[in-house]
């Protein structure tokens, strides 16, 4: 029996995953947890084979939750199943630790599959991200200035920029210092080949507006 550790925010979202994941055989939910706190805690008391991470946590980016679990318990199977576009989170969630990426509108007919592929050793993610990832490999695709150039920091700065999150309260959430928010805004600016602070406002505004709707 392969047990899995359930990381969301949404109770009702667990709910239905634990149900899915409990009506096959040889899986089962060995715990639940809401953020990424309780998350990494749980993770070191209940040693699950596979951890299924959301990248959108009230306390922490799903991303460095990712990290910190490789950190402290290194090994361990992840794989994010998240809302956001695979296109431009799916590279990132692969090189911070997981072995896998779904989309949540994906899940009821993609979990399972995922699932064991990765408690198999392998690595899931779509067909499509499988050939753009063999695109970039072969060096058919060029890098131009984009949202894919920036790190993953930046691009939470970026996230936050387009909530209207100020600049103090940006570096509250992600203890760090306010020049330090400064110096990534620079070099977003820098990256997306943006020159003023106010259309790097509007550019990240439309961003987050974009990813609302989709």
């Amino acid at each position: 029996m392969k047990r899995l550790l359930l990381i969301d925010d949404h109770p009702i979202m667990r709910h239905g995953l634990a149900q899915l994941i409990r009506a096959e055989d040889g899986l089962d939910v060995c715990g639940e947890a809401g953020n990424a706190r309780d998350g990494l805690t749980a993770v070191g008391e209940l040693k699950p084979d596979l951890v299924v991470i959301d990248l959108t946590l009230p306390d922490k980016n799903g991303l460095e939750l990712l990290k910190d679990i490789q950190a402290q318990f290194p090994g361990t199977l992840c794989l994010v199943l998240s809302m956001h576009d695979e296109t431009m989170y799916g590279e990132r969630a692969l090189r911070a630790g997981a072995r896998g990426y779904i989309m949540k509108e994906a899940a009821a007919d993609h979990l399972i599959t995922a699932a064991r592929k990765v408690l198999s050793g392998g690595i899931y993610v779509s067909d499509s991200m499988t050939s753009r990832m063999m695109e970039q490999v072969v060096g058919h695709r060029a890098k131009a200035a984009s949202l894919e150039s920036l790190t993953d920091r930046e691009l939470e700065v970026l996230e936050m920029i387009g909530q209207g999150v100020a600049t103090k309260n940006i570096a509250e959430r992600l203890c760090i210092s306010a020049r330090t928010v400064e110096a990534h805004r620079a070099h977003i600016k820098d990256k997306l080949a943006i020159t003023e602070g106010a259309a790097l406002v509007r550019y990240a505004v439309q961003w987050v507006q974009g990813r609302a709707k989709v």
